[in-house]
């Protein structure tokens, strides 16, 4: 069964009273640690179908299945489970907490979900983004490519199956965003974590396992290595 499967979904949004269709028809499957790349200029819909393969956002019509979950069908409290424990979230401004360190950034989200004892927890993905040590820092005293590691060790600290990442190499240098490639290639590979990022970069969606390429929220065309 995939990780994520998309259904024949529209997605459809009221700009100025007119309707505005980001996604039409689109049908995807996303198997257990596949690396998928979504390509294709603003505005084509790649957002959009990262909002709703996070079930942070729901279909129009046609049906989202997260590890065989119905997104539409739950209920807030259920829905906010699914993604606590189903689904990694990953963003370009890398929205880390100044006030908290980096080994607090990490173990927030489990926090947050009532657990105790979390530090070594998050000191293990520390490790696996290779930043050990660097715990009781500030974000401020870390490099772009530093900062985007700790947001990749805090949407991995629940165990997620799908990891969604939204351009996560647009505020870094080419060498830097190469670093997290990488890291996001292991991801698959190591822990067979089903991921699909959103990006403008041919050299980054050229790394993807699976290239689907989005136009006026259609699938253009789907490219498999």
């Amino acid at each position: 069964m995939p990780i994520l499967s998309l259904q024949n979904v529209r997605k459809e949004y009221s700009t100025d009273g007119q309707p505005v269709r980001a996604l039409d028809g689109v049908s995807l499957d996303v198997e257990a640690g596949q690396f998928v790349a979504l390509v294709g200029r603003s505005g084509c819909g790649k957002s959009t179908l990262l909002n709703l393969a996070g079930a942070m956002d729901f279909p129009t019509s046609g049906s989202v299945l997260l590890d065989g979950v119905a997104t539409s069908s739950l209920k807030d409290a259920e829905l906010t489970k699914l993604r606590r424990e189903k689904v990694g979230f990953v963003f370009q401004s890398f929205q880390l907490l100044h006030t908290l360190t980096v080994l607090g950034n990490v173990e927030l989200p489990l926090l947050l979900a009532g657990m105790t004892n979390t530090q070594e927890a998050a000191r293990e993905r520390l490790r696996w983004v290779e930043l050990d040590g660097l715990g009781d820092r500030y974000p401020h005293q870390l490099s772009g490519g530093q900062m985007q590691r700790v947001g990749i060790a805090r949407a991995l600290i629940g165990g997620p199956k799908l990891l969604l990442a939204d351009e996560p190499t647009g505020n870094l240098d080419s060498t830097t965003g190469n670093v997290i490639l990488e890291l996001l290639q292991r991801l698959s590979r190591e822990r067979n974590t089903a991921t699909v990022m959103a990006t403008h970069s041919v050299e980054a969606a050229a790394l993807a396992d699976v290239l689907v390429r989005l136009r006026d929220g259609k699938i253009e065309s789907v490219e498999r290595r």
